[in-house]
């Protein structure tokens, strides 16, 4: 079961994971096959440290952190709707995150 932000609890669907992250990668040059290793690696992370409920927010946040690693824009776009952004602000500070994070391990 997934604890959702709001308290409710539903059903785990790894085909709604696979979905949220298709869409996050939608005309990125991401393979179907990432795609998929990425669902594999988070079902399985989810399985190893929860045993009948999750978190919502520790599956977004997993989300988050591979897409973050894999295509900057495919994060952006997931967290845009994941953190609920309101104002462009906020997109522009998430972009900037990633910039100044990216800027810190170049050298």
């Amino acid at each position: 079961m997934v604890i959702k932000r709001d308290g409710r609890r539903e059903e785990f669907s790894r085909d709604k994971l696979l979905s949220g992250l298709r869409k996050a990668c939608q005309k990125r040059p991401i393979s179907p096959k990432a795609i998929e290793e990425v669902v594999e690696r988070i079902v399985d992370e989810i399985l190893d440290k929860y045993d009948r409920e999750v978190p919502g927010v520790a599956i977004g946040e997993r989300v988050m952190e591979a897409l973050r690693q894999i295509d900057k824009v495919a994060y952006v776009r997931f967290a845009s709707v994941y953190r609920r952004f309101e104002e462009a602000t906020e997109f522009v500070s998430e972009v900037n995150k990633l910039e100044s994070n990216h800027d810190s391990t170049e050298t």
